[in-house]
């Protein structure tokens, strides 16, 4: 049996979402749509509707252009 990748089944649900909307399929749609989102992790409503801030790491770096081998 062959292993499918995440690439290929978002590929067969794109193609199940394309038949489904010209066959005026919307509640199939909506399944495949889901099941992509599933497939990203994005079903859940915490992933991005959480309220509480979450913190970001930036790091800037800087570098002398008189030097470039010098960075700051």
């Amino acid at each position: 049996m062959q292993k499918m990748s995440i690439d290929d089944l978002m590929t067969e649900l794109d193609d199940a979402r394309l038949t489904a909307k010209a066959n005026g399929q919307a509640s199939a749609m909506v399944s495949a749509t889901m099941s992509k989102a599933k497939l990203l992790g994005l079903d859940r409503a915490d992933s991005y509707l959480d309220d509480e801030v979450q913190p970001v790491k930036i790091v800037i770096q800087t570098v002398d252009a008189r030097n470039p081998e010098r960075v700051r």
